[in-house]
């Protein structure tokens, strides 16, 4: 290969990787976005309710199921202690992804990922309880769905803590960033349905009792396609050449938009269901 070819295979390299790291960076601040959008509706919604005992307000949003069930003093608090817990994987997983913090506030870092596991196992936890003793569940396939998000979240938080212990910083960020993304799976599932909603302009595939074939199948999607996403993520930033990363850097831009759509339209339902309280 001649210089100049060298030379602009190199330059092809560099604007290739830039793009792809523009693209994930257009992915975070979007997610970031939404996340913390998510944890204000979160603290306005189940904040005061929960520690006033008013359970019974969370029936003013309309798409939650056995969200309060009079006389089930237990499963009320676990739905308490699900939701609140979903507001510090909000802020505290936004949190981890900023690399200025992992840089220069080392510390911080680490114990807002201490923090981060532990409420991990916790929403794993109480979303068991929910779905098996409590059964909050459209059917068994959602239970399916739910119960196995749930096991991801155990199984790779643990291997995020076991690589940190060893001092396998690669292999930690890798399990941390799959830990944040079945751990969001709550977010997830919210963006996807409104963006599916406001894309198909109707309830296409929810059926009567949340238990039709686009619900179903997204109660899966919700984590499986943001971990296959950030498998295909890493692989072209460590293995593929400058088309792989282009092609990477377009498809993490168009679901980014799709994202976005999702969490508008979220956040404007949220909003109405605030202004009933």
């Amino acid at each position: 290969m001649s210089t100049a070819a060298m030379t602009n295979r190199l330059e092809l390299d560099s604007v290739a990787a830039g793009a792809l790291k523009a693209a994930a960076g257009f992915w975070f601040l979007v997610a970031v976005i939404g996340q913390w959008a998510f944890l204000y509706y979160i603290v306005a919604f189940y904040g005061p309710s929960t520690f006033t005992g008013n359970f019974q307000a969370w029936t003013k949003n309309s798409f939650l199921r056995m969200s309060y069930v009079p006389g089930d003093t237990a499963g009320n608090l676990a739905f308490a202690a699900h939701a609140l817990l979903a507001a510090v994987i909000a802020f505290g997983g936004a949190i981890q992804l900023i690399p200025q913090i992992r840089a220069r506030a080392i510390s911080l870092h680490r114990w807002v990922g201490r923090v981060f596991l532990v409420t991990a196992l916790g929403l794993s936890a109480s979303g068991l309880y929910m779905e098996w003793v409590r059964g909050d569940r459209a059917s068994m396939v959602d239970a399916i769905a739910i119960s196995l998000n749930a096991v991801l979240i155990i199984v790779f938080a643990a291997l995020a803590w076991r690589a940190v212990l060893a001092h396998e910083i690669s292999a930690h960020r890798r399990w941390a960033l799959r830990t944040y993304l079945v751990a969001n799976a709550q977010w997830f599932t919210r963006v996807g349905f409104m963006a599916w909603i406001v894309i198909s302009r109707k309830l296409v595939g929810f059926g009567a009792g949340f238990d039709g074939p686009f619900f179903l199948s997204w109660g899966f999607g919700c984590y499986l396609l943001p971990l296959a996403v950030l498998e295909l993520y890493l692989r072209a930033t460590e293995k593929a050449g400058p088309r792989g990363r282009f092609a990477m850097a377009g498809g993490l831009m168009v679901l980014t938009v799709l994202m976005g759509i999702g969490i508008f339209a979220f956040t404007m339902l949220s909003w109405h269901f605030l202004g009933r309280l």
